[in-house]
């Protein structure tokens, strides 16, 4: 038996979160956001945000066992950070340093349109392999990693530090996931060789769980782009054909990764495996090989309420920690992906994730009266 279910490592941050809840709901950003336009709102809310907290303090309230790893820096908004974790108890393994400041975010979440970030990555420019607790590591079932664009130190020398963080757990028997984030066009994060980078950490990578947009950036920067280029007042993930999807799913299983998710935000998710026998050699894994080889689905969104709406910051970060349960309790990818696209909708409804979203039996519960139709491939 192992310590933890999960260790989460990598991007922390304190999210702060305008409240456009008040206002009626946007028909695009575009809209919205127009100069010399005043826009009231309703305060200011502060959150712990990024992988390590969303997707860690999200499994804990799915009954997991995990172990939080990051760094924040040694002022205000650190302090905020660590307050937050101290509620929880989850702040064992965050570290501090006097180098950097916290890093944070500005989001902007009014309903009726998609999340943009305003980022300061902060200290995580420094966050490297010396920070990752491996005592811990080697005492988990599962190492969840998030968010390399974010992290500096991991996608320099075409991501030599996360291949070898992701070869080592490796080593050590322990099933790694990957998380991502958008890299941003104009910064360095955005000119490294995304695709050079994936192709050599994919073959250390059991699961990886990107969103659309973020997969087809990584993996197709010149698709990307051309798509990007076309947009007027569309969302870019309603012009990226289930074709290329399918085919950018197929790539990443062909480059070394057990288990594929792609999270579509209002369109749905997307699942495709690869041979899933060598994450069976992981201690604390049975899946059964029959139902999880090669396999390919399609679900769409469960449909959300647009009266409960409050933001969708986290929500991937949610999905990600129910498909990451579901897995460590072995059960079927039918049901696997169900439980991220519920978990994905229900963040919707929550200002604060540990607080408000639904427990595990909860789900469990609504998977049973919410009929949502799968499609296989």
């Amino acid at each position: 038996m192992k310590k933890f279910d999960a260790v989460i490592a990598g991007y922390l941050c304190v999210d702060m979160v305008p409240g456009f809840q008040k206002n009626e709901p946007a028909t695009s950003i575009s809209n919205l956001l127009v100069p010399g336009k005043l826009i009231e709102i309703d305060g200011l809310d502060f959150s712990i945000g990024g992988v390590v907290a969303n997707t860690g303090m999200a499994m804990k309230k799915f009954n997991r066992k995990v172990f939080l790893n990051g760094l924040i820096g040694n002022d205000f908004i650190g302090k905020i950070a660590r307050d937050w974790l101290d509620k929880y108890n989850l702040s064992e393994g965050i570290k501090i340093t006097d180098k950097s400041g916290t890093a944070f975010s500005i989001v902007l979440a009014p309903p009726g349109v998609d999340r943009i970030f305003l980022e300061s990555p902060g200290c995580s420019t420094i966050f490297d392999n010396e920070f990752i607790d491996f005592d811990a590591v080697s005492q988990c079932r599962l190492f969840h990693f998030g968010y390399p664009p974010l992290l500096r130190k991991f996608y320099l020398d075409n991501g030599e530090q996360l291949m070898a963080l992701f070869a080592r757990v490796q080593e050590m028997g322990v099933a790694t996931s990957l998380d991502f984030s958008l890299p941003d066009l104009q910064s360095e994060s955005g000119k490294q060789d995304w695709p050079e980078i994936m192709r050599r950490v994919l073959p250390y990578t059991d699961l990886f769980v990107p969103s659309l947009e973020e997969i087809l950036q990584i993996m197709r920067p010149d698709e990307y782009a051309k798509i990007l280029s076309s947009i007027d007042n569309s969302e870019i993930i309603d012009l990226i054909p289930v074709s290329l999807i399918r085919e950018i799913g197929r790539t990443i299983i062909d480059c070394g990764a057990k288990i594929l998710l792609i999270k579509a935000g209002h369109r749905g998710i997307y699942l495709i495996t690869g041979n899933v026998s060598s994450l069976n050699e992981k201690a604390g894994f049975n899946l059964s090989e029959n139902e999880w080889n090669h396999r390919e689905f399609w679900l769409n969104a469960y449909p959300a309420d647009p009266a409960k709406i409050k933001n969708a910051t986290g929500a991937g970060d949610t999905a990600a920690a129910a498909f990451i349960s579901a897995i460590l309790d072995n059960k079927a990818p039918e049901e696997a992906i169900k439980f991220a696209g519920i978990a994905g909708r229900n963040n919707l409804y929550c200002q604060d994730i540990y607080e408000e979203i639904d427990d595990w039996q909860a789900m469990v519960t609504e998977l049973k009266t919410e009929q949502n139709e799968i499609i296989s491939f």
